[in-house]
């Protein structure tokens, strides 16, 4: 499917989720597994936050009245998956888990080292590009997460508490049909390969750490976890279908790194738009 048959006119879902059910080991029996995907309430309220300080920052140089559409779109979903992960993340604090100071860190990457500089001109210009290619070497990397939360029938069969599964799976769905609009923002922009490949090689190394970290984090002050993190643990989640393995994270990477890449030849639009016409939140946010 081409792009132009792939494209979609995107809008923001007025999603809501009750937490107040929610078990801190919300996939029974495997702290690991949740906490490593946990991670997400930690790092995306800030992050998406900065995408849309990003994108807004960019959508005056947008001279494709398309693609500005798509923007708009973009950010309107990215500011509800902000509030949507903001709202898990209270709850998990609520709960006892301790993330302050894991939080305070990403609020200073996505507030400080990666926020407004005092620049002007041509400057100011190259490093809101810059940004918005990190963006996009970001968008990557939740895209495929996005179309693999899809499906991930091991998350059912181990009785995966099911608000926080359609909560995942909505927001991977939205991950998938907005998919190519940074990559096209900044192709649109730039279009350089090797900023390009640069942006993914600062980026993917980062996230990676960052994930890490967060599970360490949450397992430690999760009650119900003894011991230490290892990295069998994360090898054994993967193959028991909770997450992404090492293998299929290193395909996704060097996907990237094609000079003819394009979001669009990755992930199914049909599979997303079909589960957002089944899911309880994104049914109920139509219905309002």
């Amino acid at each position: 499917m081409s792009a132009a048959d792939d494209h979609l006119s995107l809008h923001a879902r007025d999603v809501r989720f009750d937490w107040s059910s929610l078990p801190v080991c919300w996939i029974p029996g495997e702290p690991v597994a949740t906490h490593l995907l946990d991670v997400l309430h930690l790092l995306l309220p800030e992050g998406e936050r900065w995408f849309v300080r990003v994108f807004t920052a960019a959508l005056p140089l947008v001279r494709d009245d398309r693609l500005a559409e798509d923007v708009r779109g973009f950010v309107g979903q990215e500011m509800v998956h902000a509030s949507s992960h903001e709202g898990a993340l209270e709850h998990l604090t609520a709960a006892g888990l301790d993330t302050a100071s894991y939080v305070e860190r990403i609020r200073h990457l996505f507030g400080d080292l990666l926020g407004d500089r005092d620049l002007d001109g041509d400057d100011a210009r190259e490093w809101l590009v810059e940004r918005v290619a990190f963006v996009a070497a970001v968008e990557h990397l939740t895209a495929v997460l996005g179309a693999w939360i899809l499906d991930s029938p091991s998350l059912d069969a181990a009785g995966a508490d099911p608000t926080m599964l359609d909560m995942l799976r909505w927001h991977g769905a939205e991950e998938v049909e907005h998919r190519a609009v940074a990559h096209d923002l900044y192709m649109h922009l730039d279009g350089r390969y090797l900023r390009r490949v640069r942006a993914l090689a600062i980026t993917a190394p980062v996230m990676l750490r960052l994930w890490g970290v967060g599970v360490i984090t949450l397992c430690r002050s999760d009650p119900a976890f003894s011991g230490r993190v290892r990295p069998r643990d994360y090898l054994r989640a993967a193959r028991r279908g909770f997450c992404p393995g090492p293998w299929r994270l290193a395909r996704w990477l060097v996907g990237y790194l094609r000079p003819g890449y394009h979001p669009s030849r990755h992930g199914d639009t049909d599979a997303a738009i079909a589960y957002l016409a089944t899911s309880p939140a994104a049914r109920a946010a139509e219905q309002r």
